[in-house]
């Protein structure tokens, strides 16, 4: 089961010592984990990037495992699929689905729910 937590605003100022950056991006993305089933490997966490960030360092991703994206705020473009993502945007990506590299207009928050515990280990192909 996911760890749980009773009511508590992950983007209010008194989080803000809860986000990690994560590393290779200096600083420009971070991430806050707010569900987490260490045994399954299944999470819930948001991703926040700075304004102007992209991950074409990166290049395109994908996940052997399903995973779900909700854009809370911000506007974020995802160069595979040449679409600008804004608030209420939602994706349920299949297992393989190829997304990104990902360019920030404006400071960006996203609401990753990610199923490691459905993984098909299956290579992606980009």
């Amino acid at each position: 089961m996911k760890s749980t937590r009773t009511y508590w605003n992950p983007l209010s100022e008194q989080s803000s010592g809860e986000w990690e950056i994560i590393p290779g991006t200096d600083g420009k993305l971070s991430q806050l984990t707010v569900a987490e089933d260490i045994g399954s490997g299944d999470y819930t966490r948001f991703t926040k990037f700075k304004s102007g960030y992209s991950t074409k360092d990166f290049g395109a991703r994908c996940h052997t495992y399903p995973e779900e994206i909700f854009v809370v705020s911000g506007r974020l473009y995802d160069e595979t699929f040449g679409l600008w993502l804004e608030p209420g945007y939602y994706a349920s990506r299949p297992p393989g689905e190829v997304h990104g590299p990902f360019i920030a207009d404006g400071e960006v928050v996203i609401l990753e729910m990610s199923y490691p515990s459905q993984d098909i280990t299956k290579s992606c192909s980009k």
